[in-house]
Order: C-alpha cells, then sequence, then structure tokens
C-alpha cells in the first residue's frame, strides 16, 4: 500500500469512528470513560431506567457564589454536567411557603434550597433543557417533611380533613399547571415525602383514611395535568418490614390510585440491599405496583467542607469506605439492586449537588445560609419549626456525600451513572483499610496484628501487611497508665492503617462491650433484654463515637414518652468466691425523669445496687461501680443495668458501654 492510500483509509477510520460517537450522542447515549473508576456493569439495565439525581439546593448555591466545573475543567451548568455523566431525571421538593410572613420578598426564607413551586420551574426548566424528566416531591408542609414531622402549612392548619384534603388538591393541580405551562417534561410526582403513616398534620394512628384520602387527592390532580407522569408515594425504614407491608396494605384497602411505590434507602440506617429487594419486591408481587428508591446516598470522605457538622462521619461507614470509588460501588449496587428488584424502574441519589457555599469561615458562610437559604435551615425557620430547624440551623450537613468537591469539581464517582450501563473493569487496586480495634488485658500481652483487611477497588477484601507505628516505650506506657484508650497508625499497601488498642482489666462478663455483635442485633451475645415496654430502637449499633471503648455499644430510642423501660443483664457462670466489683457505663439525653440502677441479683434477688445514673448528653459517660460485692461461689449471680425514661417532649436515646465485674485483691 502506498503512502497516500495509507493516509486516506486512515483518514476514512477516523471519520467513521467520529460519526459512530456522534451518532450515539444524537441517540442520547453518552460515552462515559474512566481510566481510575471501577465499575461492574449493571446487566439488564433497561434504557428508560432511572437514573435520577435530587438537586433541590442547586438555585440557592448558585445564589451563593457556587460554581460547577465539567470533568475538562470549564465552568459549566450543573445540569448539563449530569446530563452529560448519565443522569436522566432531576428531582426537587417543593414546600408551599418556605417563608415568614406572607410576602416573599422580605427574603426571611427557611433555608434548605428555598424550594417553593418556582424554584421548581426554575429547575425544572433546565433539566428539560438538557433532556431530563423533572420528578416533583410535593412535602405538603412549609419546610422538611420526614418520617418524624409531617406538619401541615400555616394557611392549612385548623382545616378538617374535607377542607385540608380539597386545598392539597388544588395546591397540586395549580403547581403542576404552572411547570406544564413552562414546558416542562414532569415525568414522576411525589405526593408526600416519607410518608410514613403521617402526612400533612394527619397521623395513621388517629386515622389510615384521613392520610390516605390526601394521597388520592394528590394522586388525582396528578393525573388530571400530567396524566403519562407516575404517581409516586414515597416511605422510609425498608429494614422495619412489617411497616411497609402494613403501608401496602392500607393504600390498596382504601384504593388510593397511585403507580410507584418508592422507598427511601441509606446504607447507614436501612438494613441490607437484600431485604430492601425483598420487601419492595413482595409490594410488587402483591399490588403490581411499580417500586423505585427515591433517595439514597454514600459519603466519599468523612471530612467536613463548610464549617457545619455533617450528619455521617467518622465510626459510621457501613461496609463500603468512606472514598469516592467507595461511593460508586454503593450507588452502582443500590441501581443493581432495584434494577433486579420485580417491577424495579429507578433509584434517585438525594442532593449529589449539595456543596459548600465555599466561605473561609463559619461566620462567612453563615451570612450565605441565611441570605440565599443555601444551609439546610436558617434563623428564620423558627418561625415555622421552632423545636428542630429553628434550634439547630446551619449549612450543609451532606457536602462530604456529593458528587462534587468544596470548589464544584466534579468526583470521578459520578461517572458511575454512566460507566454502570457497559462496566469498567480496570486494574484492581487497594482503596482503603479497614480499622482495626485491639483490647488487652493490663495483665496480659498486647500481641498486634500483623495484618489488616484492605478494600479493593471492586469492593472485595484482602488481607495485606501492615507496619505499626508504635514503638517499645509506646507499649510500655500503655502496660503502665491503667484503663484507658489509644489510637495509632500504620502504613498498608501505601495507605494509612488506623489501630484502637483499649486496655482494661480482666473481666468476667462475656462481650461486655458488644463487641462480638453486628449492628442492629437486638439480643447481645452473652446477654439478656427484657424489654418491659416497646422502644423504637433497642439493639446493639457499630459507631466510634457512640462506644466508650470499642466501636459497638448497646443502643436505646424512642419517639414516645414512657417507652423506654428495659433490663440488660449477664448471668455469670464458673465464678469463685472472692469480692467483686461491677461498673458499666451510660450516655444519652432527652431522658425526662429517669429511673437507672446497675444491680447484682443472688438467686434472683437484688442484694446490691447502685441508683443516680443520668443521661448527660452525647459522649458525656455516666460510670458508676458497684463495690464490695461478696460471692460464696455457688450461688446464682446476675448482674444488670435498669434503664427507665419517661422522656423530655417525648422519647429518649441513649447508649451503654463497658460493663465490667471484676476481682478485688
Amino acid at each position: 500500500m502506498n503512502t497516500k492510500r495509507f493516509i486516506c483509509v486512515a483518514i476514512c477510520i477516523v471519520m467513521l469512528a467520529t460519526s459512530f460517537v456522534a451518532l450515539a450522542a444524537c441517540n442520547g447515549e453518552n460515552i462515559t470513560t474512566s481510566d481510575t473508576l471501577y465499575a461492574k456493569k449493571v446487566r439488564g439495565l433497561s434504557k428508560d431506567f432511572i437514573l435520577g439525581m435530587d438537586a433541590s439546593s442547586v438555585i440557592s448555591l448558585e445564589n451563593s457564589g457556587v460554581k460547577y466545573y465539567n470533568f475538562d475543567g470549564n465552568e459549566e451548568d450543573v445540569f448539563k454536567i449530569l446530563a452529560d455523566n448519565g443522569i436522566n431525571t432531576i428531582r426537587v421538593r417543593v414546600w408551599n411557603k418556605p417563608y415568614s410572613g406572607s410576602d416573599p420578598s422580605t427574603e426571611k426564607w427557611f433555608g434548605g434550597g428555598n424550594c417553593d413551586i418556582n424554584t421548581a420551574l426554575a429547575i425544572g426548566k433546565r433539566a428539560t433543557q438538557y433532556g431530563m424528566g423533572l420528578m416533583v416531591d410535593f412535602h405538603y408542609s412549609d419546610f422538611w417533611a420526614d418520617p418524624n414531622k409531617q406538619m401541615a402549612p400555616v394557611e392549612w392548619a385548623g382545616m378538617d380533613i374535607d377542607e385540608k384534603s380539597e386545598a392539597l388538591y388544588e395546591y397540586t393541580k395549580e403547581s403542576l399547571e404552572k411547570l406544564k405551562d413552562a414546558g416542562v417534561n414532569v415525568t414522576l410526582v411525589q405526593v408526600g415525602n416519607e410518608t410514613n403513616g403521617q402526612l400533612c398534620g394527619e397521623k395513621a394512628t388517629s386515622s389510615w383514611f384521613n392520610v390516605a384520602y390526601l394521597m388520592a387527592n394528590g394522586c388525582r390532580a396528578v393525573k388530571e395535568v400530567y396524566p403519562n407522569a407516575l404517581r409516586v408515594l414515597h416511605f422510609t425504614n425498608p429494614e422495619k418490614v412489617d411497616n411497609y407491608a402494613e403501608y401496602a396494605s392500607k393504600l390498596d384497602y382504601y384504593k388510593v390510585d397511585y403507580d410507584v411505590f418508592a422507598s427511601s434507602y441509606y446504607p447507614y440506617w436501612h438494613g441490607t440491599l437484600e431485604n430492601l429487594s425483598n420487601v419492595l419486591g413482595n409490594i410488587a408481587k402483591k399490588y403490581g405496583k411499580k417500586v423505585m428508591v427515591a433517595e439514597t446516598s454514600y459519603a466519599f470522605t468523612d471530612e467536613d467542607s463548610d464549617f457545619y457538622g455533617n450528619t455521617i462521619g467518622a465510626g459510621q461507614m457501613q461496609h463500603y469506605p468512606f472514598t469516592v470509588q467507595g461511593q460508586a460501588n454503593c450507588v452502582r449496587d443500590v441501581i443493581d439492586t432495584i434494577a433486579h428488584t420485580k417491577n424495579g424502574i429507578g433509584v434517585c441519589y438525594w442532593e449529589g449537588t449539595w456543596i459548600s457555599v465555599g466561605g473561609s469561615s463559619w461566620e462567612e458562610n453563615r451570612a450565605l445560609w441565611e441570605k440565599y437559604g443555601s444551609g439546610w435551615a436558617s434563623s428564620y425557620s423558627a418561625a415555622y419549626d421552632p423545636g428542630d430547624a429553628g434550634k439547630y440551623y446551619g449549612g450543609c450537613a451532606v457536602d462530604n456525600q456529593a458528587f462534587f468537591d468544596s470548589t464544584g469539581h466534579p468526583l470521578e464517582s459520578l461517572k458511575i451513572f454512566g460507566l454502570i450501563r457497559q462496566g469498567n473493569k480496570i486494574e484492581v487496586k487497594t482503596d482503603a483499610v479497614e480499622d482495626t480495634t485491639l483490647m488487652c488485658d493490663l495483665n496480659g500481652s498486647i500481641n498486634l496484628p500483623t495484618k489488616v483487611n484492605a478494600i479493593m477497588t471492586d469492593d472485595s477484601r484482602r488481607e495485606i501487611d501492615v507496619t505499626w507505628n508504635i514503638t517499645e516505650s509506646d507499649l510500655t506506657r500503655m502496660k503502665n497508665n491503667g484503663v484507658a484508650k489509644y489510637t495509632f497508625t500504620g502504613i498498608a499497601g501505601g495507605l494509612t492503617a488506623n489501630i484502637y488498642i483499649s486496655m482494661v482489666e480482666f473481666n468476667f462478663l462475656s462481650n461486655y462491650s458488644f463487641e462480638d455483635d453486628s449492628t442492629k442485633t437486638e439480643i447481645p451475645t452473652g446477654w439478656n433484654v427484657t424489654a418491659n415496654k416497646p422502644a423504637d430502637e433497642l439493639y446493639v449499633i457499630k459507631n466510634d463515637n457512640d462506644a466508650l471503648t470499642g466501636s459497638n455499644s448497646f443502643h436505646f430510642w424512642t419517639s414516645s414518652p414512657n417507652s423506654i423501660n428495659f433490663d440488660l443483664e449477664q448471668e455469670l457462670t464458673n465464678l469463685e468466691a472472692g469480692t467483686y466489683k461491677f461498673s458499666i457505663s451510660i450516655m444519652g439525653g432527652d431522658g425526662g425523669t429517669v429511673n437507672i440502677y446497675s444491680y447484682v441479683k443472688i438467686n434472683g434477688v437484688i442484694v446490691y445496687k447502685m441508683e443516680g445514673f443520668g443521661l448527660n448528653g452525647w459522649q458525656n459517660w455516666d460510670t458508676k461501680v458497684l463495690e464490695n460485692i461478696q460471692y460464696n461461689g455457688t450461688d446464682k449471680i446476675v448482674v444488670g443495668i435498669h434503664v427507665e425514661c419517661t422522656g423530655s417532649g417525648g422519647g429518649a436515646w441513649g447508649n451503654i458501654d463497658d460493663a465490667l465485674f471484676n476481682s478485688v485483691a
């Protein structure tokens, strides 16, 4: 082949390849590539599967000075960036009147993105411009609605159920008509947000009919304005299987005409993906409904970027590491789960664009949060929600779960929405190193592990060698300084490894710090739990920040008054005669009137008792010691703690850790 002919053939090949790329782009199939992000293909993912992103705060953030950049480093409309990386649906929340007074021009907005229908309209236009559908999330509240808070808008307060249902219908219809008149492509509409048996001030505990009546009227309005849009009912806490079964059953009983049963799924709180699939799949099978995840997210770091604490931080990792790859793997697995669940239609990530406003101090950021509503709540929200938002207003609590860094540049994990359609199996590398927890007897030896578990980019685990930065003087200090907790680092696979060493006295109690149990274990190994009244949460949790030593503790929480009343106890066996002491630690809050005491039972009778425990706040542990316990070596001996709280304005919460039963020389 002569040189000229070779050049012509090469040019033709390049032109042909370019044509294929252009054709794919015209068909809406963006070509996503990455040299660093591992992505396992989601098989059988339909072209119309919803890959959504809640971007409700974007307008407030942009007003605060936030800019977004594409992967080439150029400033660009964030909605185009999302569309270019596989997102096909934008979700936006809508509050009725998220501002104090009757005039929105006063700028006394509640924050959280200042998400009224006009904000939704602005976002909807931009989503439509870039070929994405809009998922409208009506909260039917003037501010945040969630499982524990479903407050009616101020203008609807005092209405009876017929008046409120008509108001909800008219409001939904008028709001959607605004979007339709502007040409916004609304594809899904949520009638309520995380409505666990509550909606707009109505509670199923009083009347399921009222809740269903409101939902039915909202769905009716959607059908009239956007007949092709899917009508979505949204719930949360899929780990409470019976609750989901009840919600679906009640909706069927009251003949609510809707299309999609949606769930939130946050790995930190909501159980396993297998359970999620089973719960939603059963509803799809029994009632013929479509199912989806309306909210999910995962942290790419445990660091904060806006001087306002995050909801999720150190010690709250669930399976996936807090890395960019870990975030991507989590999202991929949620999508894969729903894609292979009966009638599963999509997954929406929650607020992946909500980042820091970028001030250099809390004071600078606060001025922006207050003026533009770019924090989760402003001080003005006290006019509507004085007990929560009005107390704890501030910045973004999820900036470490976004898909952009604090400067507005995209993380590689954003590409997961495009990569999962074809997969991206690159070289597997070490992504993170799991923390190591070690407990050592003060009278024994300290044997440091030589290997640690590494989390790989493909989400597999491997043991790798570790070198600890611990000297002989460190070991001597730990042996001589009594009961204490130490933190050291090491190097494994080129990454930092953490080890948490707790020095303890020999303890005759098994599983004294609940480290033998997985999270949400209701009956800890070696222990007995007697729930005298039903609490919402009574189980072991894994969170370094909620543990006195180690990572686990026994957790209690309830949203209802007078429902914390339980005993946690353990029988000691093969105990020699002698003198002993028993100590146990508790922390918590919102206890109201408390009756908390530790005890020792001999042959079923409380012989030793220590009263006066208090719930004094987070990480403010109250530890008390029962001294001079005499035991004869033959009687049945049981130790425990009794916890009883009225609750301060509602339920109470707390954690128990480090039950120690030691001999006294």
